[in-house]
């Protein structure tokens, strides 16, 4: 029985087939730094095979480097989608997962990291941390906590970085909950 934690791709051409397999079900451009990131430093591609692996497929014509708004993406062409659609099935399903999972998790660190801004300063006292969170077109929530030292500084920075959208939607339903202190006084 295989032990899917332990193995690897061993061999460049499961890693041609699997990174055509990735592109073609992202359906969205991907520049090669991004590639890198989401097969090697996920953990899911040797670097040496990957390396063999993408410069075989630009030579044979699986993959094109493309233009776009001044950026430089990899996409597949049509010999790529052919060959991702029809040897997937050489590639085990635990990879065909995991690289997409990998993808998946990028994009949306991504996606986090676009919405929200957080830069740390140092004080006489600790640390200020700077957070601004927004969408597109409008920031929601600025906001400057304080932190007695840069260790907690950054903690909160990954903290708040890991869902920037839920930290406001809590900032926000704390401050709608927030009611006035009610105070009793015994007259007896």
């Amino acid at each position: 029985m295989n032990d899917y934690n332990t193995a690897e791709l061993n061999s460049a051409h499961l890693v041609k087939v699997l990174i055509c397999y990735l592109l073609e079900r992202l359906k969205q451009p991907v520049t090669e730094g991004q590639l890198y990131e989401i097969a090697v430093e996920s953990g899911v591609v040797n670097y040496f095979y990957y390396t063999e692996a993408l410069e075989g497929l630009l030579e044979n014509r699986s993959l094109t480097r493309t233009e776009r708004n001044g950026e430089i993406f990899i996409v597949p062409t049509e010999k790529g989608r052919f060959g991702a659609d029809y040897f997937n099935d050489t590639v085990p399903l635990y990879f065909r997962k995991e690289i997409l999972k990998a993808a998946l998790y990028y994009f949306a660190r991504l996606e986090r990291e676009s919405s929200a801004d957080i830069s740390i300063t140092e004080t006489d006292n600790g640390c200020e941390v700077n957070c601004t969170v927004g969408d597109a077109n409008y920031d929601l929530m600025r906001v400057s906590l304080y932190a007695p030292d840069s260790e907690q500084a950054e903690l909160i920075k990954e903290k708040i970085m890991l869902d920037p959208a839920e930290f406001y939607r809590r900032v926000l339903g704390y401050a709608l909950e927030n009611k006035e202190e009610h105070i009793e006084v015994d007259m007896d």
